[in-house]
Parts: structure tokens; sequence; C-alpha cells
């Protein structure tokens, strides 16, 4: 698999497009902050290739000590075939000796998408992330931390985002009121 970043507008059309089908609108952020964070660079996009075929992208979020796997995908017809495991090391080592975390929903039993939210908790433990025990609502979604090589507490957590997002980001962290 070939890991680069994006060299023009071609690569960006793909990820793009990729970008709007795997997130829900409510979870995407308009791409062109992606881009300006990218400019600034406080964001690296990476896109993976596998003999040309474009098979997915990843987008970061650059803090000093740690880096947030801001979005991960997949295309649909290249999931099931280990390229997300791929991806997951080649960041992992990429940003070594940086501590790597993401976010994801927390896979409640009586969640409407629960077998997805279990399964992707799954693929990421298998991958290598380990349960950071950080919880947090983000925009009103109830997250959990997995990381490598890192531990943010709750406050940590908001202290990154204030740091590499602004306060508009951090405002809208807040703690889950559901028992764990």
């Amino acid at each position: 698999m070939e890991v680069r970043e994006p060299r023009g507008v071609i690569d960006y059309i793909k990820i793009k497009s990729l970008y709007k089908k795997a997130f829900p609108k409510c979870e995407r952020k308009p791409f062109s902050v992606i881009k300006k964070m990218k400019r600034s660079g406080k964001t690296d996009i990476w896109c993976f290739f596998d003999k040309k075929r474009f098979v997915g992208f990843a987008a970061t979020i650059n803090g000093e000590r740690e880096i947030l796997v801001d979005y991960l995908a997949i295309s649909k017809g290249a999931r099931g075939h280990g390229y997300g495991t791929e991806v997951i090391k080649h960041l992992l080592c990429r940003y070594a000796p940086l501590g790597v975390f993401l976010e994801i929903e927390i896979p409640y039993e009586d969640a409407e998408n629960y077998e997805e939210r279990s399964k992707r908790r799954r693929f990421y433990l298998n991958a290598g992330l380990v349960p950071m025990n950080t919880y947090a609502k983000l925009f009103g979604v109830d997250m959990e931390l997995l990381g490598v090589n890192c531990h943010l507490d709750y406050d940590e957590y908001k202290e990154f985002y204030l740091e590499n997002y602004g306060r508009t980001a951090y405002d809208n962290i807040t703690p889950i009121e559901r028992e764990m």
C-alpha cells in the first residue's frame, strides 16, 4: 500500500467524495476547514492507494505532544481487506514517539447502532490502540478515547481542543451525564 500526501485536485476530489460518504453530515466539518488547517500545518492529510487505486484517507490534528486521528475512512469496496489496520500501523509509526489517539462513539448497548459502534471499537483495539479511560460529550455525542503512547484525562482532552481547534470546540466538550 502506498501512503502519501495529496498531490493535486484529483486526490482532493477523491478524499472529499469519500469524506462525504463515510461520515454523516453532523460529524463533518466543512472540508475547506480541513484544507485550511493543512495549509497552516495543524493537520496532515494522508491518501492510501493499492496499485494506484484509491482506498482511503486519514486526517490528523497535530498537537505538540499528541496527534488526534480526526478522520479515517476506507472506501466501501476496500473494507475488510486489512487496509484499515495497515493505515493505523502506518500512523502509529509515522507519529512515534508522539502519542496518537482517536475518538469513537461509546458502544452503549441501547444505542441504535450498537453493533456498528462495537465493531468499530474492536477494530481499533485489534489494530493496537488501547482504552484511555477518558470519556466526554463532544458536540453532543458521547465519546471514548483510544490511543497509543499517550493518556489525556478529561481536562487535558479539552485543553488539546483549545490549543488546536479553538474556543468553540473547547466549549462543546462537556462531561458525560450517563454512568459508564
